[in-house]
Formats: structure tokens, sequence, C-alpha cells
């Protein structure tokens, strides 16, 4: 059986292990032009150095009114690749790949003067009301994940993830809570995430992995559950996504139709029943700060990539000391060598 510490490969991506920096939004109040700076640098090569096989950069933006914050990064411009290219060229000689995740806030962009969305529907009393896409500016909307792609790859990245989780604007496109479009983007809910995904098959290399982030369940009345994000996963694979990496929630305050638990590894089994469903790799996240569960979730094959998001925050050597937890041997480089020896 596969373990946490053995090598994953996907198309032309080879992991030297199985354990992913999730992205995570910095808010660097230095970012405003949407460049990585040296707060960035040190953030994700520090990880690198840490052991992690994967690292996803933080929800990246086709447009600056895209950001959840004006403190977040962008790849809506050529001047920001080379950037992004020097955080990727540092953590590649520390031998993690990287993969950055391209999105769009939507509704979600809290500094945006007039947010955008599928339909005019603010996300709770502390937002703005969204403006309604035109069907012109949808496709448009496609044209700017199209050309973000393009920037990931000439910055160097190993794969991409498109971001339609967490209630920004691809998951707000395909919910039926957020989305009341009488157009073609709402008779086809899927449609833009499917358009999105294509435009990024169109950029990239064949060999280069695309990963999607979901939400697995809403827990929002008149959301989505499980069977629906299936369905709608069986779609997104048919348009090129190779992995899906798997949380939930994010659409709104939670329903009375239930809430998410607390317990440590609560989203697994969503990734398993993606990955059972489709026979599709998945990462799996929430609360696996655990080495030995986060382990054990490979062993049992509900996943076969962790994620370990609020353990790297914590702790930069993560990867390496659920190494030697597990009674693997350090991941960090020579430098180090002499902190382990007896």
């Amino acid at each position: 059986m596969p373990t946490l510490f053995e090598p994953f490969t996907i198309k032309n991506l080879t992991l030297r292990n199985r354990v992913v920096m999730p992205p995570m939004c910095q808010y660097s109040v230095t970012a405003k032009d949407g460049k990585p700076n040296d707060w960035h640098f040190v953030h994700y090569t520090s990880r690198a150095v840490g052991g992690a096989g994967l690292i996803i950069i933080e929800m990246t933006d086709v447009e600056p009114d895209g950001r959840i914050t004006d403190y977040d990064l962008g790849l809506w411009s050529d001047d920001q690749v080379p950037a992004f290219r020097r955080v990727i060229d540092a953590c590649h000689a520390y031998g993690s790949k990287v993969a950055i995740q391209i999105g769009h806030a939507g509704r979600k962009a809290e500094d945006a003067p007039t947010p955008v969305a599928p339909s005019p529907i603010r996300f709770s009393d502390r937002y703005k009301v969204p403006r309604e896409l035109t069907t012109e500016e949808v496709r448009k909307m496609v044209a700017k994940f199209e050309a973000a792609f393009r920037r990931a790859l000439e910055a160097g990245v190993d794969a991409i993830e498109i971001h339609g989780a967490h209630g920004y604007l691809i998951h707000q496109f395909h919910s039926p809570l957020t989305n009341r479009r009488t157009d073609e983007y709402g008779q086809d809910r899927l449609l833009f995430g499917v358009e999105v995904i294509e435009a990024a098959r169109r950029v990239l290399p064949e060999s280069m992995p695309i990963f999607m982030r979901i939400s697995a369940v809403e827990y929002v009345d008149g959301g989505y559950g499980l069977e629906q994000s299936v369905e709608f996963c069986r779609r997104y694979r048919e348009a090129g996504v190779d992995l899906f990496h798997v949380s939930s929630g994010g659409e709104g305050p939670i329903g009375s139709g239930g809430t998410p638990g607390a317990e440590p590894g609560y989203q697994v089994e969503y990734a398993h029943t993606i990955r059972r469903a489709l026979g599709v790799p998945v990462i799996a996240v929430g609360k696996l700060q655990d080495p030995r569960l986060a382990n054990r979730v490979i062993e049992e094959e509900k996943a076969d990539l962790v994620a370990v998001g609020r353990g790297m925050l914590r702790n930069p050597y993560w990867a390496n000391e659920a190494s030697l937890t597990l009674g693997g041997s350090p991941l960090t480089p020579k430098a180090y060598e002499r902190a382990y020896r007896l």
C-alpha cells in the first residue's frame, strides 16, 4: 500500500512525496501590485526546504478586481511573471514542485468598487451587491483565465489548479444558490467552469496536469450536496481536469441544514467518494496535520495526496517532522544534516 512519503506521478509531474502545501492567501500589504514579494519568497521557499512534495501558490487572480482583497496576488499582466518565476525557481532548487491556483473572487471580492458575479446576490450583509456579468463579459472572463494560465506557464509552474471552491466565481456559477441566470450560463450552470478548463487545456501542454479545487458540499439551505458534486466533477473531468482537490463550504453563512464537523479529517470522505466514483486522483484536505492521520489517509487509499494547511503555517518544516515521526529520514537539505546526528 502507498504511504505519505512515497513518490506520486500524474502525467509528467512526479512528486518526491505526497505532502501538499495548499493555497493559503497571505494578504501581504506590500502586494498591491499583485506580485509576490520577499514575504512570499520566504514563505514558499521555506516549505520547499522543509520537504513538501508539492507547493500550491495561493489564489492568484485574473484581474485586479477579482481579488479577495487588494493585498492578494494576480497574473493579469506580463509584468507580474518574473516575480512568480523567482519564487518557483527557488522552490524547484530545493526539490519541491509548484502549482499556482488561478481564480476570481466574484461576489466575494471585498475591495472591488463593484464586484461581479453570475447573479446580483450578495454574499452577506457586510458585502457589496455584485453586478451581474453580461453574457459577453462571461466569455471575456474565460479569456482572462486563459491569459493567466499562459502567464503561469511562462513563470515555470509544474501544474495549474483552477479554483472552483469556497464560494468564488466558478463555484458561484455552478451553484443553484448563486446562479439565477437565464442565458446559456444559467441554463447550463457548469458551462463557465467547463470553458475555463478547456481554456487551460488549450494553453498547457497535454503532459501537464490540471487540478481543480471544489467544494464537495454546501453547508447552506438551497445548496448542493455530495451526489451533485460527484456529477459536476464528472463533467469537469471530461473537460480536462486530471485531479480534484476536495474541500467544502464557503458559499454563505452556515444554513440550518447542517454544519461542518470540526474533527480532524472531516472532509476526507468527500475526497474518497469522488475518487471512488470517478476513478480520478484526489487531494484530501482539512485538519490533517497529525502525521499518522495523514499517512493513514494515503495507506487506506482514501486520497492520493494530503494537503496540510494549518500545520504548515505553524511549522515550515512540517513535512520533515512528519517523516521523522513516521520513522523516515530527514527531508531537509545537507546544510541541516548535523541537526539529526546522534
